[in-house]
């Protein structure tokens, strides 16, 4: 059980004694790094609460394991973020529609609900009627990168469960055996912050980054028309604008270290921030960034 999945070895021991001992809490909270694995582990513990067998969990040839890793299980219950970044109160309310519904497959029934920090608080509000009196075959298991966000009379009927960063040696070799990665920059290693799902990210647009790495490491070098073209990836790509900006900041504190003049353009990149979440113009805030730190 969870050995597919990387680090954080002392959660992974906590939970197979929790599923052997067969003591289960009715609300967890699994709180770490946004991408370090924390889903991944919250369905393999499901896996484990659902499975069928008297023996070792999850047995992976039950019905229910069957079922489940097919993704038609009728005991399993996944919310997500909807449009909006958010998880509004009628995504609650379906689910408490099935809460009392007695399991159909296995003993007991797992709701998981992702980025819990974005529900609404009129979301929250409603969740915490089904925590404070939760059906016995029913467990819940709310996943968050910022359990500060989390109402208080939530988080204080929740079991919460700690995940630690992945450690850079670590992503290095889920890199180089799972995708083939062999070489990694410091910069690319700092910007994944510990977070499985950053380095994938960096990996997949690694040709943006390089470019990243190559203007804002040597900005000095170029004229303002050169540095314009080289960085059109930065007015293209909306999607991941934040996640490049995040990478840039990293860029100019390594370079920081040599000419602390580096240290000025970082507060210019988070006033670039700031704009984008205030709803400037894009262009025009694109345009800023690259002028002023030129």
């Amino acid at each position: 059980m969870f050995n597919n999945l990387i680090g954080n070895n002392k959660i992974k021991n906590n939970l197979i004694q929790i599923l052997n001992s067969n003591q289960l809490f009715h609300t967890y909270m699994f709180i770490g790094t946004k991408g370090i694995g924390k889903s991944e582990f919250a369905k393999e513990f499901a896996k484990g609460i659902l499975c069928n067998s008297n023996e070792q969990k999850p047995c992976l040839k039950c019905k229910s394991c069957l079922e489940l890793e097919n993704n038609n299980h009728p005991d399993y219950y996944y919310i997500g973020l909807e449009e909006e970044n958010s998880i509004k109160i009628e995504a609650i309310r379906k689910m408490q529609a099935k809460v009392q519904e007695l399991p159909i497959v296995s003993k007991k029934k797992v709701y998981i609900i992702d980025d819990s920090e974005y529900m609404t608080k009129e979301a929250q509000n409603s969740l915490l009627k089904t925590i404070e009196e939760p059906p016995e075959f029913v467990v819940i298991i709310l996943i968050t990168s910022d359990e500060n966000k989390i109402l208080n009379t939530i988080q204080s009927r929740c079991l919460k469960i700690y995940f630690q960063n992945i450690s850079d040696d670590e992503i290095k070799d889920y890199l180089k055996e799972k995708h083939g990665v062999k070489n990694i920059s410091e910069n690319e290693i700092i910007a994944c912050n510990g977070s499985i799902g950053k380095a994938i990210q960096i990996k997949e647009q690694k040709d943006n980054y390089i470019i990243l790495e190559n203007i804002f490491s040597n900005i000095e070098k170029y004229t303002l028309p050169e540095a314009l073209i080289k960085l059109e990836i930065l007015y293209k790509d909306k999607e991941n604008i934040n996640e490049m900006l995040d990478y840039i900041n990293v860029i100019l504190l390594n370079k920081a270290k040599e000419n602390i003049n580096y240290i000025n353009y970082i507060d210019i990149v988070e006033k670039v921030k700031r704009k984008l979440n205030s709803n400037c113009n894009y262009d025009m805030t694109i345009d800023y960034l690259i002028y002023n730190i030129w």
